[in-house]
């Protein structure tokens, strides 16, 4: 049995693959291909070792090193190869670039009779394919939701998408909310490789959408950067801007950031560095002390309201003027009438509900 090469197209386009990463933990958790699983070669600890020998020792000791590091190893790694198999899966495995890690799995499973394939180029290739077919992935079409923090924007978001409407989350994708408090109950926010390799899976997830929805971001979110495509879909865009009450924003943002966080020490932490940064671009001293003294007896309502007004909206509205004559506004203080609202918006702009949805809609009428 010979050893099989796919093409990153090939694994894509393949229902049953699964991709396995035998790269080290560490490379893996900083950017591998989407639904993939690490089945690590080496610990984060050997391939440090094996690095070291090879430029110490040259490459003839490093890969001794490696034979006697693996060989103990190869029993339970195939076994859970042929696991997958047993699913019905179809194992594809990469390295960083397809070279000695890949190959050396690849060739002991076939050598056990086992029927996997490995990917020419390994994650490099991945990566580069990912980059350079992005941009043509992108429906034609884009409707873009504006609206100052806390009106509901992901929200209307997240309902739409549940009612089958071709939606991309970015802040989703980024794992951060955009702002210094964008992180606050995620986790670490997702690097630029990350990113691009969930933005590439969403785009596919949009095949054939004749337009997807969005919300307004700067071109920085969290750790990344979106491509200059995603910004530049916004030209000719259907742009609503959706506006709440100052109370149901603080409330939103309330519930969101805060309700569950706050008798945590990272959480008090963390809105102590927060308000230094933000304190340095607000001129006003005695605003500057009401923010200081809400956080400091704990009352979040109060500082939500204060930043908001004395900070976050007079940035928001600066920014917003390039779309001001092209916005139709929507009221979120109910984010199912802003839906209803926004669903009618699409209708009366000429852009046609997906497929399974006019379907689902004529199935319910009857």
């Amino acid at each position: 049995m010979a050893m099989k090469e796919w093409t990153i197209e090939e694994l894509l386009q393949h229902p049953d693959a699964i991709a396995i990463d035998v790269r080290s933990p560490i490379e893996y958790e900083e950017g591998s291909i989407p639904d993939s699983i690490n089945i690590p070669l080496f610990t984060n600890e050997e391939r440090q070792e094996i690095g070291t020998i090879y430029k110490v020792e040259g490459s003839e000791a490093a890969k001794w090193r490696a034979m006697e590091t693996v060989a103990p190893k190869l029993p339970q790694l195939l076994g859970e190869i042929r696991g997958l198999i047993d699913t019905g899966k179809k194992p594809v495995v990469y390295c960083w670039r397809g070279g000695m890690r890949s190959k050396s799995v690849a060739s002991f499973a076939v050598f056990s009779g086992l029927n996997i394939a490995r990917i020419t180029g390994g994650y490099r290739a991945y990566r580069k394919y990912i980059l350079e077919t992005m941009e043509d992935m992108l429906p034609s079409r884009t409707v873009v939701l504006h609206g100052m923090t806390g009106s509901g924007k992901t929200l209307i978001l997240k309902r739409l998408s549940e009612k089958g409407y071709p939606v991309l989350d970015l802040e989703a994708i980024a794992n951060h909310r955009g702002s210094v408090f964008g992180s606050f109950g995620l986790g670490k926010p997702h690097n630029q490789k990350i990113f691009d390799s969930l933005l590439y899976k969403e785009l596919r997830n949009l095949k054939d959408a004749p337009y997807f929805i969005m919300e307004a971001e700067s071109k920085r979110i969290g750790h990344a950067i979106q491509p200059d495509f995603m910004l530049e879909a916004r030209e000719n865009a259907l742009h609503i801007h959706v506006e709440a009450s100052l109370e149901k924003r603080v409330e939103r943002t309330y519930t969101e950031y805060v309700e569950q966080y706050q008798n945590e020490q990272w959480f008090r932490d963390k809105v102590d560095l927060a308000l230094q940064n933000i304190s340095k671009r607000i001129n006003n001293k005695e605003i500057i002390q009401d923010i200081t003294n809400a956080a400091e007896i704990g009352d979040y309502q109060k500082l939500i309201e204060l930043l908001y007004v004395y900070y976050y909206d007079t940035r928001y509205s600066h920014k917003e003027q390039e779309f001001a004559d092209r916005l139709t506004v929507v009221n979120a203080n109910s984010i199912e009438a802003a839906v209803e609202q926004i669903e009618g918006i699409l209708q009366n702009s000429g852009y046609s509900l997906p497929a399974h949805i006019l379907e689902k809609n004529r199935q319910a009428a009857k």
